[in-house]
């Protein structure tokens, strides 16, 4: 298996070496030659395999130039019941209305980011360990990548951490869980800005190819192909936990901010999972939606990206959503090149003639606001006793307007609600529950660093901090 870019402009590369470069070198983002098929067959045996099992008959299609039996003791090391609370990994849990929750939320950092993160932590350290290397990790969040990439490469010796954030864009817990690290190779910058300026200047420095390399600047934003492949393992974890047969079909609604989570949804599809529809949900800020309803893609400026009560998903501009339109483009990477060229001189582009093949890869879309959340935290409270956080309310308020009789519903659910406090409590009047681990968490000393929204104070910063 090799790696091309959505660009056109790189070589055929194996896994280990997009695993740590990020952004390809034309601006692109790294994508398969060719995807793997899976049969019927294959799919019925994988049925009895344990997470971390699936996890490496997954993992080894798209990391061939990993020896399979060093593969299958990372995906073991990965997915721990010590890790993620219980053998299952990923609970499936049950609602009303014909819907159930995929629990991606057990990890570390009670967020869907641990399932990624916990493999990348072992890749890298793998392969750097192989190569006698070391990386220097530069990463934006809008709230859950930077926790989980930070618990997952905490203590690593041959990695450093530095993690751009939107100043009072996230919530007390998650400003917490990230900002009160006290680890020498684990670097937060708070940036003036929101979050789509801190991925503007994650790009500006990987693209400038002179100071990546200098400084082996790698990434773990769902840029990275390694967190779209780790994510495509628990679709076909939720689809056998759902079904009984290898032709049974299954929706996933996924609430999407940087697009890499139902990335990992489409790809799947491509690779032979009977998905019936990929329900893609948004908040306010609604740039996703709009595409798949109008066929025109128009990221807003900064000014214009709202501040919302699911914040993880107050982003306009979706780096992941360039691998699907490579796909629409047929994989013909000097479209997708032109087409961005596009948008920087005049702000969108129009795919409204391809519509028809939205529908046809399975996509449909909807935007949940404020008061949706609230109603639907206290609805699934009420039906279910179930709590559920603001960003998985948007994809279930989405998820109700296409169940369909006879195909399960499953709702990724992004995170716990205790990471949302503020708006459980205005939604039910109670606070979340806090597991005992966290309590006392937004109370301990935080470690970061403000910085302007400034690509070159951030080059500066790494070059005083790098290992």
């Amino acid at each position: 298996m090799r790696y091309v870019s959505t660009r056109g402009g790189m070589a055929p590369q194996p896994f280990t070496d997009i695993l740590l470069e990020g952004l390809a070198p034309d601006g692109g983002l790294a994508v398969p030659e060719t995807l793997p098929r899976i049969d019927a067959a294959t799919l019925q045996a994988w049925r009895g395999l344990s997470y971390a099992d699936l996890a490496w008959e997954i993992l080894k299609l798209f990391a061939t130039d990993i020896p399979a039996d060093d593969l299958r003791r990372l995906t073991h090391a990965a997915y721990t019941r010590e890790a993620f609370g219980s053998d299952a990994i990923v609970p499936v849990k049950p609602l009303s209305g014909g819907m159930a929750l995929l629990g991606l939320s057990e990890g570390p950092t009670l967020a869907f980011k641990d399932m990624a993160m916990q493999l990348l932590g072992q890749l890298f350290e793998y392969v750097l360990e192989q190569r006698g290397s070391t990386i220097n990790i530069l990463g934006a969040t809008s709230g859950d990548t930077g926790s989980a990439a930070e618990y997952a490469m905490r203590g690593k010796q041959r990695v450093a951490v530095f993690m751009l954030s939107p100043q009072g864009r996230m919530s007390a817990f998650q400003r917490a869980q990230m900002y009160s690290l006290d680890e020498p190779n684990i670097h937060n910058i708070a940036v003036d800005g929101v979050f789509d300026d801190c991925q503007d200047i994650v790009k500006a420095v990987a693209g400038d190819l002179a100071f990546k390399q200098a400084h082996r600047i790698g990434a773990v934003n769902s840029i990275n192909w390694a967190r779209i492949a780790a994510q495509v393992v628990y679709y076909f974890h939720g689809w056998r936990s759902v079904t009984n047969s290898s032709t049974d079909e299954v929706s996933f609604a996924v609430p999407s901010g940087n697009f890499g989570n139902i990335l990992a949804g489409h790809i799947a599809r491509s690779m032979g999972l009977p998905i019936r529809r990929l329900v893609l949900a948004t908040n306010e800020n609604n740039v996703l939606e709009e595409f798949f309803r109008t066929g025109i893609y128009r990221p807003r400026p900064a000014a214009e990206t709202y501040a919302t009560s699911s914040p993880s998903m107050d982003i306009s501009r979706a780096s992941n959503f360039e691998r699907f339109v490579y796909d629409l483009m047929g994989k013909d990477g000097a479209k997708v090149a032109a087409l961005w060229k596009q948008l920087g001189t005049q702000g969108q582009f129009d795919l409204s003639e391809l519509r028809a093949a939205f529908a046809e890869h399975g996509f449909v879309a909807g935007a949940s606001s404020h008061a949706d959340r609230l109603a639907t935290i206290r609805e699934v409270y009420e039906r279910d006793g179930v709590f559920i956080d603001p960003h998985t309310a948007d994809g279930v308020k989405v998820a109700r307007a296409y169940i369909e009789p006879g195909v399960p519903m499953l709702v990724l659910e992004t995170a716990l609600p205790i990471k949302f406090a503020e708006t459980i409590q205005e939604a039910l009047g109670r606070p979340a529950p806090r597991p005992a681990q966290f309590e006392g968490l937004e109370q301990l000393p935080q470690h970061v660093h403000n910085l302007r929204c400034d690509a070159q104070q951030v080059r500066e910063f790494i070059v005083r901090h790098a290992v």
